[in-house]
């Protein structure tokens, strides 16, 4: 009697200390909200109007989720090549940034380029002419 009620003991705060670490883990972001942040991230750093920062949010809201479904496109056909993935991830960042380019001044632009984009934009170029120097 006295191991039963010994190992039911250990057994319930084993099980309640597996469910608080549970509940202490953030949650990743969803797509929308990790939209927002990078919009409300430009606005603070960019000092966007009020129409720039719906255009940022709204592009995002619309780019961060058709990525996300091309990526869910590859791994259902099973794809394992990492430089597809990073193909469908250039694509849109390029699509994202000539929208941006669109939006923002001149100085807000080249701003923008300063923070790390500018790098951004380079590497995806390097990557596009090996992909075409291969083909």
């Amino acid at each position: 009697m006295k191991w039963k009620f010994c190992l039911s003991t250990v057994f319930f705060f084993a099980f309640a200390c597996m469910t608080m670490s549970a509940q202490q883990q953030p949650e990743k972001p969803d797509v929308y909200e990790q939209a927002e942040m990078e919009a409300d991230r430009l606005q603070r750093i960019l000092d966007l109007e009020d129409w720039q920062l719906f255009y940022v949010d709204s592009t995002l809201k619309h780019d961060f989720p058709a990525m996300m479904a091309d990526y869910e496109e590859l791994q259902k056909s099973k794809v394992a090549n990492t430089a597809m993935y990073q193909a469908v991830q250039d694509k849109w960042m390029d699509q994202i940034d000539a929208t941006y380019q669109k939006i923002f001044t001149q100085e807000q632009w080249t701003a923008y380029l300063k923070q790390g984009a500018g790098k951004a934009q380079k590497a995806r170029a390097k990557r596009k002419a090996k992909a075409e120097g291969i083909k």
